[in-house]
């Protein structure tokens, strides 16, 4: 394990898992909560998780992985991504850091990933928290194809986030636009993230689910948080999670799409804080 000298506030660590030197960032002592990001265009935990991990902080040992072909973790020529990679990456990485077993909170694609793991390794995973989560089959949105699919230009970007991502657009300012954008096209990162999802997308979703006779064997005490307007997964999705997770809550907020943690930042900081507490 090693300390990246660096500034920039993406990069942080670096521990080996599934062969690849994984990128992640952490905040806090005490009990480990984990704190896996969405698929978008060059995304990465710092992006997803900046304001959350301050706050998860004060209380825990919080720390963001960039997942396997996602941000600043390393990527290796003719890398096969795969549910079963993604989860054997994470479970090397909690070795490799030296966590037994953790809360996890999950953000679309990072919540399949949760459930998934959840499910093949119940022993790895205390609280869970499912946020606009994939995981469960559904037909592909308008908006997670145009993600999915997304060719890296400013227009696109501001296109993406206004229509997809946020209820608020005026959210969406030029300096977040020229970010997202100088993100998707950092080196590797659209090369990677183009192979990922190609075309057609449907058996993507597919790909990433977990059987739902086994989801509702689960018994964590799961706490799951969506946007009402959101595009990209649809709400559906959320409320059959509460039917299938026995011990499970659902908060949807109005006026909310995709980027709960962002537009609703300050609730759900709280809410995801107190549930994890409790």
């Amino acid at each position: 394990m090693n300390t990246q000298a660096t500034t920039d506030p993406e990069i942080g660590k670096s521990v080996q898992a599934a062969g690849l030197a994984t990128n992640y960032l952490e905040q806090g002592s005490g009990d480990p909560v984990i704190l896996i990001h969405g698929s978008g265009p060059g995304v990465t935990g710092y992006a997803n998780w900046r304001l959350t991990l301050p706050v998860l902080a004060e209380h825990f040992w919080a720390i963001a992985p960039d997942a396997a072909g996602f941000g600043y973790t390393e990527r290796k020529p003719d890398q096969e991504f795969s549910l079963d990679f993604w989860v054997r990456h994470i479970l090397e990485f909690m070795d490799g850091i030296g966590v037994e077993k953790a809360h996890f909170i999950g953000n679309s694609f990072g919540g399949a990933l949760t459930i998934a793991l959840a499910t093949r390794h119940p022993d790895r995973v205390d609280r869970i928290v499912l946020m606009g989560a994939a995981g469960l089959e559904f037909d592909l949105t308008e908006g997670l194809d145009a993600v999915w699919g997304h060719e890296p230009s400013i227009e696109n970007a501001r296109y993406m986030m206004e229509n997809y991502f946020a209820f608020d657009k005026s959210l969406i300012g030029d300096d977040l636009v020229k970010s997202r954008y100088e993100a998707s096209v950092r080196p590797g990162f659209h090369e990677s993230f183009s192979a990922m999802f190609p075309a057609p997308r449907q058996r993507h979703i597919k790909a990433l689910s977990t059987p739902e006779d086994h989801i509702s064997q689960l018994e964590n005490r799961a706490l799951i948080v969506h946007g009402r307007d959101d595009k990209v997964v649809p709400l559906e999705t959320s409320l059959r999670y509460n039917q299938l997770l026995r011990n499970s809550d659902l908060h949807v907020f109005g006026n909310c799409g995709h980027w709960t943690q962002i537009e609703k930042k300050d609730q759900f900081n709280v809410m995801v804080r107190d549930f994890l507490l409790s």
